[in-house]
């Protein structure tokens, strides 16, 4: 997931991806959270990794809209 992530945004925005203690996952991009496992009941599925990617290319069509 993390690889598809990167490959997908490259360097254009920034991408955190915060893997922690008790099963805490949680994805950003350009600032803004895009998925919580705690919030969301568990590790994603195939489309809401899906779903994921295509939020990473609306804040890359955003942010090059800006510029």
């Amino acid at each position: 997931m993390a690889t598809e992530f990167f490959a997908e945004a490259g360097n254009a925005i920034a991408l955190t991806i915060t893997p922690g203690e008790a099963g805490v996952l949680q994805v950003f991009a350009g600032g803004d959270k895009i998925f919580d496992k705690a919030d969301e009941g568990g590790h994603p599925e195939l489309t809401r990794v899906k779903a994921m990617r295509a939020a990473i290319r609306e804040k890359l069509a955003v942010s090059a809209a800006a510029d």
